[in-house]
């Protein structure tokens, strides 16, 4: 299995290194890490490219996860059906570090949050409904795109533990699963790095907010 973790892992971040938003900007003429956070993701693009950019980048981050995670499922559903899921994690593992550590753009990416969103709708079905609720009912109540990702990360962890102790994943030994909370919560670590200067403006209420709107302009 050691071997098969390694190959998921590679597939993940091969398809990570998909920068929707770098390669969207530079079809508009620009380099999206040179303008407003210097992120290459979701927000950055909606905020200095606009709603439109923003929803492409959003939806090509989202499904190269997916993608990457079928062509796991295809290589070794019928091989390995029982530690599927395990396996599904390390490649949406690897997708979001090649999105976050590009190579090629001298390992300057994203935070991740795009592709989480792939990781959530291909993982299993309930973890859909969690997800969606959590992360646009706290975008629309608060506009904040950055406690929304951190508030469906929390509720990730939590939900493949409670899902893990009722058995939701068939098959899976004990062991495995204890290797599936570990690089749960691995990620969620990685993601809350990502954002902790957000979670420093949030403390502070600094937090820039996020509009599906022209209104992101006047904010700048």
């Amino acid at each position: 299995m050691i071997l098969e973790r390694i190959i998921c892992l590679v597939i993940g971040y091969i398809f990570g290194l998909f920068q929707t938003a770098y390669f969207y900007g530079k079809a508009h003429g620009i380099d999206i890490r040179e303008y407003g956070s210097g992120n290459s993701g979701t927000t950055n693009a909606l905020r200095v490219l606009g709603t439109k950019a923003g929803l492409i980048v959003l939806a090509g981050d989202c499904l190269k996860c997916i993608l990457a995670v079928v062509l796991t499922r295809f290589l070794f559903g019928a091989s390995h059906p029982e530690n599927i899921y395990l396996l599904a994690l390390y490649t949406a593992a690897g997708v979001i570090l090649g999105h976050n550590y590009p190579f090629y753009m001298h390992f300057k990416g994203g935070k991740g949050i795009a592709a989480t969103a792939g990781l959530v709708l291909s993982f299993h079905p309930y973890f859909i409904p969690m997800g969606v609720i959590v992360f646009f009912g706290t975008f629309f109540l608060t506009h904040y795109v950055s406690l929304g990702s951190l508030l469906v990360y929390a509720g990730f962890m939590a939900e493949m533990v409670i899902c893990g102790e009722l058995g939701v994943f068939t098959g899976m030994g004990r062991m495995q699963l204890i290797e599936l909370y570990i690089l749960t919560a691995l990620l969620t670590i990685l993601a809350y790095y990502k954002h902790s200067a957000n979670i420093v403006r949030l403390v502070k209420g600094e937090e820039r907010k996020t509009y599906l709107t022209k209104k992101n302009k006047v904010e700048e």
